[in-house]
């Protein structure tokens, strides 16, 4: 980060008020409907208590990967419950995923022999 933007900005420093963000990454499938996923994403996260309302949890896609789109996916939570959030996050989003039919890849490799 340039200096510049250090000297002439306000930084917020949203741990020292209470807040930390959880950033985990979940892949869906090439075929799958990245709205659809963005939208039951976010309600995981908007049903979950321990997630903040202020400042809002956020799904975004963060890389055309290898295998799967891969989106950010990042609730803000009190650091007391850190790790109960990105457990419990985690999860959630796996079980509504599935329940929606939309599938996450794993890693595959094409071999083809040749004679």
């Amino acid at each position: 980060m340039p200096n510049g933007a250090l000297m002439n900005n306000h930084i917020i420093n949203y741990t020292e008020e209470g807040k930390i963000r959880v950033d985990l990454t979940i892949g869906i499938a090439y075929d799958a409907d990245i709205r659809e996923a963005k939208r039951i994403l976010t309600e995981v996260m908007q049903n979950d208590p321990n997630v903040l309302k202020d400042p809002a949890p956020a799904v975004t896609v963060a890389e055309l990967g290898d295998n799967a789109v891969n989106l950010a996916v990042r609730p803000w939570c009190d650091p007391a419950v850190f790790w109960d959030v990105y457990f419990g996050t985690l999860e959630n989003c796996k079980l509504a995923l599935d329940a929606a039919g939309i599938s996450i890849p794993f890693p595959q490799v094409d071999v083809h022999m040749i004679k």
